[in-house]
C-alpha cells in the first residue's frame, strides 16, 4: 500500500501549492525547465534544500548523494555508473546553470561512518567505498586529538572544500568558472541550530549567512 503520509501530503499539495501555482507549473512543463542555481547535498532527510531555501518548482537543480560528495571527472567511463558526474554534466553543459552550490551539514551520517571505521551495512559496502574518497582529506587534518567532535565538524567541512574542488576537474565547470560564467560556493547547515554558513572564498572560512 502506498505510504499513507505521502498520500496526504499530495492532497495538500494539490489543493495547496498546485493551485495556487498552476500557471508557474504550466509553463515549466511548456518552456522546461531553466534553474539557475545547482544545489549538490547530502540525501540526509533532515536537510532537504528546497525546504532550507524555500525554493519553489523549477528554482534549483538539486542532486543529493551521501555526503554530498564529488568525485574527481574521470575520462574513462567504461562499465561504470556516475550519478553525481551525470547530474553536473547535465546541469552544466544543458541547464547552464550561473552558480553551483555544495551544502554540507552537521551530524552527517556518512562523515561519522568514515570517522567511526563502522562495518559494512551489505557484503558490497558501496557506503564504505563511496566514502573511501575522502580518506586523504581526513589524513590532511591530522589526528583526532581530544576534541572528536569538532574534528568530525572541520572533517564536514572540509568534504565541503574537497567537494568543490573536485568540481573543478570537470573540464566545462572549470572553463566556465574561468570566464566567469560560473560561481562555485560552499555551504553548510546546522541541523540544530538552523544556522546557515557560507564560505568565503577570500578568508576560506565558513560564516553564518546573514541577511543581505
Amino acid at each position: 500500500m502506498f505510504p499513507q503520509r505521502l498520500a496526504d501530503g499530495y492532497k495538500s499539495f494539490l489543493n495547496g501549492r498546485l493551485a495556487q501555482e498552476r500557471e508557474r507549473y504550466e509553463e515549466l512543463a511548456e518552456k522546461g525547465q531553466h534553474p539557475e542555481i545547482m544545489l549538490i547535498g547530502c540525501g540526509d532527510s533532515r536537510v532537504a534544500p528546497e525546504t532550507i531555501f524555500d525554493a519553489g518548482p523549477g528554482e534549483m537543480f538539486v542532486v543529493r548523494n551521501i555526503a554530498n560528495l564529488v568525485p574527481p571527472c574521470e575520462s574513462d567511463t567504461e562499465g561504470s555508473y556516475h550519478g553525481t558526474s551525470a547530474a553536473i554534466e547535465f546541469g552544466v553543459n544543458a541547464l547552464e546553470v550561473k552558480h553551483i552550490v555544495v551544502m554540507g551539514h552537521a551530524s552527517c551520517g556518512g562523515v561519522k561512518a568514515f570517522a567511526d571505521k563502522a562495518p559494512p551495512l551489505t557484503k558490497p559496502d558501496f557506503i564504505g567505498k563511496w566514502m573511501s574518497q575522502i580518506a586523504p582529506v581526513a589524513e590532511r587534518l591530522g589526528p583526532v586529538g581530544d576534541d572528536r567532535a569538532g574534528w568530525i565538524r572541520r572533517l564536514e567541512w572540509a568534504v565541503v572544500e574537497h567537494s568543490m574542488s573536485n568540481l573543478l576537474t570537470f573540464p566545462a565547470v572549470r572553463q566556465r568558472v574561468q570566464d566567469g560564467r560560473l560561481t562555485l560556493h560552499g555551504a553548510y547547515f546546522g541541523v540544530a541550530t538552523g544556522v546557515l554558513f557560507v564560505l568565503d572564498p577570500d578568508t576560506g572560512r565558513f560564516e553564518p549567512c546573514t541577511e543581505g
